[in-house]
């Protein structure tokens, strides 16, 4: 029987899916740079603060705010698992 090297079995479903969510993040990540990006560029902070739905604009802050966190702790993490 022929040994499959792990570069060469076939993926199973859940890391099917894992991949998929990771692209779909990157892509979404890569999207809200460019949303921000373009406001920064082109609206004065005063300006994005006085016209925003103050309520939508705190909860956006807090969400990213807990995305943040969650990449700093994947950042410490693979920095742990390269000093090994």
């Amino acid at each position: 029987m022929k040994k499959v090297s792990p570069n060469d079995r076939s993926l199973k479903i859940h890391e099917i899916r894992l991949v998929s969510d990771l692209r779909i993040m990157h892509s979404k990540v890569n999207d809200l740079f460019q949303v921000v990006d373009t406001l920064k560029r082109r609206h004065p902070e005063g300006a994005i603060r006085q016209y925003a739905d103050n309520t939508a604009l705190e909860e956006d802050i807090r969400r990213v705010d807990e995305i943040y966190l969650w990449f700093v702790a994947l950042k410490e993490q693979g920095i742990r698992l390269t000093k090994k």
